[in-house]
């Protein structure tokens, strides 16, 4: 969402006779602060970064963990689901592996080549982790589930499985905690609701490991659910059935992800809040009558590009252009410094 101030790079400034020519400006990335909508400081770029890094390393170990305590459990108690869970969590930690490449590869700095840097690059490696979690997760787990229905084992010994299953949840509790946490903190940015945010934010790193962990913690649940009935049944079918909902549970988060990242990797516009700030700053613009047409689009998870081609008073000096182009961009970036680019083509509009 909200980045801190940039410097101001090279302004070309508004050249030609007619004083209509487009005037292109772009800004580079400074460590200065500025100021919540409720007063508090907010973090530089690379702070959010490193907390979208911290997310990631803390949810996979925490994930690695588990997935080997997951299998020891499974195999010695029997169980389908706990099993199944256990390839949530290999999934989950080949998910977060490749959520950690995306952060480092989409934080590249721009090149000649690649004049609008790498973010875009975060979404395709968020996607192959949704493909991940489709083909280990859900695809193992469904598996399982139909294969201990068919075979009706029922030599299952739940001990070791409950106290694997309670230190999970734990464990992937603290995992959510994060994410939240860092999504209320910019929820409080917007001063919207936390979960509105994530449905949004093009931070798919973030939202990538919420759904994860929220997953996880569903998924924990109805394994518990599974053996419990299992064990008080004396029918395997239970712990089989379990499994086949973490299964489809997985699936639905796979899903939910790819079709986030495609949208970004397609060319999403920002936030209509990001938008709407936007339209806000510039309608303040003095010398500014009004804008024609408002574009933006998500160059990565912290960065945007913002494309405006605003009217001008007929009597409107070059100098006058100059002066409220400046101003606009100021504003823009002092209110919202997630926008990295600013791209201004002023217009006359007669009287």
């Amino acid at each position: 969402m909200a980045e801190p101030t940039r410097s101001r790079g090279d302004e070309p400034g508004v050249p030609g006779p007619d004083g209509a020519r487009s005037t292109q400006y772009t800004q580079g990335r400074a460590a200065g602060e500025t100021p919540w909508s409720q007063g508090g400081p907010l973090s530089s770029s690379r702070s959010q970064r490193s907390q979208s890094v911290g997310t990631v390393i803390i949810a996979g170990l925490a994930n690695l963990a588990v997935a080997v305590a997951k299998a020891i459990a499974g195999v010695v108690s029997g169980s389908a689901a706990v099993l199944a869970e256990a390839a949530h969590s290999v999934a989950d930690t080949t998910t977060e592996l490749l959520l950690f490449i995306a952060l480092r590869r989409g934080a590249r700095p721009p090149t000649t080549q690649y004049p609008f840097g790498y973010g875009r690059e975060s979404y395709l490696w968020a996607f192959v982790a949704a493909v991940v979690t489709f083909v280990i997760g859900a695809g193992f787990s469904i598996f399982q589930g139909v294969e201990a229905i068919q075979e009706r084992h029922e030599d299952l010994d739940p001990t070791v499985a409950y106290v694997v299953l309670v230190v999970s949840f734990v464990a992937e509790g603290i995992s959510l905690t994060r994410s939240v946490r860092q999504l209320r903190r910019r929820a409080a940015r917007w001063r919207l609701p936390w979960l509105r945010v994530a449905r949004r934010t093009p931070n798919t790193t973030i939202k990538a490991v919420l759904l994860e962990d929220s997953a996880a913690l569903i998924g924990l649940l109805l394994a518990g659910i599974g053996v419990g009935l299992s064990e008080l049944t004396g029918s395997p079918v239970w712990d089989g059935i379990a499994s086949i909902a973490i299964g489809v549970l997985l699936l639905v988060v796979a899903i939910t992800l790819a079709h986030n990242n495609i949208a970004l990797l397609v060319g999403r516009a920002a936030q209509e809040a990001v938008r709407a700030e936007i339209a806000q700053e510039l309608a303040a613009v003095p010398d500014l009558r009004g804008v024609d047409r408002l574009m933006t689009l998500q160059l990565g998870p912290e960065d945007i590009l913002v494309a405006v081609k605003v009217n001008f008073a007929d009597d409107a000096s070059r100098a006058e252009i100059e002066v409220a182009a400046d101003e606009a961009e100021r504003r823009l970036i002092a209110r919202n410094p997630a926008i990295r680019y600013v791209f201004l083509d002023p217009t006359r509009r007669a009287k």
